[in-house]
């Protein structure tokens, strides 16, 4: 793709660092908006050469592309602002990075949602995860996406516009959960005197992983895929109370999944339903 000159609103985790791979891929980032102090810094180390302006101007200095990184629930009005102020123009295409908005939210902008599958810190080495990750893209010019989520080196995904917030919804509940679920059971582990949690969870979960998305439901193993009704209720008679809620929500939907991929039997899942109904409600043993 010939090099297109780009301007980046909101210069966070995700904008700057997207910025970054589109210069390193030969594209001209000229201008960035940025109002904290962190974001300011990002801009400076991340896009050096992009003129730090107020997001009026940087939608009229990005004369091809605009990238537009900023929360779910302000686009509609950032959107609003550059459509009021006159400061988008026909032959540029207005991109957001929101996973759960498709193109309703720019009206009768010419743009597209451009969704990066991956989650970022801001820091330069989120650049060395973006080769070979998907890009969940809803547009009517799918040529032009096409090439430049190559030039970002990934491989897009297309998402008709009302499947948007399935489609955001399975990452947030995949990542942001994961994150949550490993830190609760390495809470758990301190709990139990484990000093180091990383070291003993590392390996587990990464085998854990790899088999989840190699094998689907046959890869679940433990107590609940067992029916080991007896463990359950050993784990739920000394965890905190704050932890057991979403222990049983997991082992519930575990259990769900156990039984329908024919890993447990009705029969013998019983003992095990019936033990995290009662926790659930509140009922003794």
């Amino acid at each position: 793709m010939n090099a297109l000159t780009v301007g980046v609103i909101g210069a966070g985790r995700v904008g700057a660092v997207l910025g970054a791979a589109l210069s390193a891929a030969g594209h001209r980032v000229v201008a960035a908006a940025a109002v904290s102090a962190a974001s300011r810094e990002r801009v400076a180390r991340l896009l050096p050469d992009a003129a730090i302006l107020p997001a009026d101007d940087v939608a009229r200095a990005a004369s091809d592309l605009l990238l537009l990184a900023v929360p779910d629930d302000a686009l509609a009005a950032v959107v609003a602002g550059l459509n009021s102020t006159g400061a988008l123009r026909p032959g540029q295409v207005v991109a957001h990075t929101s996973g759960a908005h498709g193109l309703a939210v720019l009206g009768d902008v010419n743009g597209m949602a451009l969704h990066p599958a991956m989650t970022f810190t801001g820091a330069d080495s989120d650049l060395d995860r973006l080769p070979g990750i998907a890009w969940g893209v809803t547009t009517p010019d799918r040529a032009f996406a096409t090439r430049l989520v190559a030039d970002l080196g990934g491989v897009p995904e297309w998402v008709a516009e009302d499947s948007r917030p399935l489609y955001h919804a399975a990452l947030a509940h995949g990542a942001n959960h994961l994150v949550t679920l490993v830190n609760e059971a390495a809470d758990l582990l301190r709990a139990a005197g484990v000093e180091q949690p990383g070291r003993v969870l590392e390996p587990l979960l990464t085998a854990a992983l790899d088999n989840a998305l190699r094998m689907g439901d046959a890869a679940l193993t433990g107590p609940v895929s067992r029916g080991d009704a007896g463990t359950v209720a050993k784990h739920l008679g000394r965890m905190p109370a704050e932890a057991i809620p979403a222990y049983l929500a997991m082992a519930r939907r575990t259990a769900d999944r156990a039984i329908a991929s024919g890993r447990l039997r009705p029969h013998d899942a019983e003992a095990l339903l019936e033990i995290l109904y009662r926790a659930k409600v509140g009922s003794p043993a």
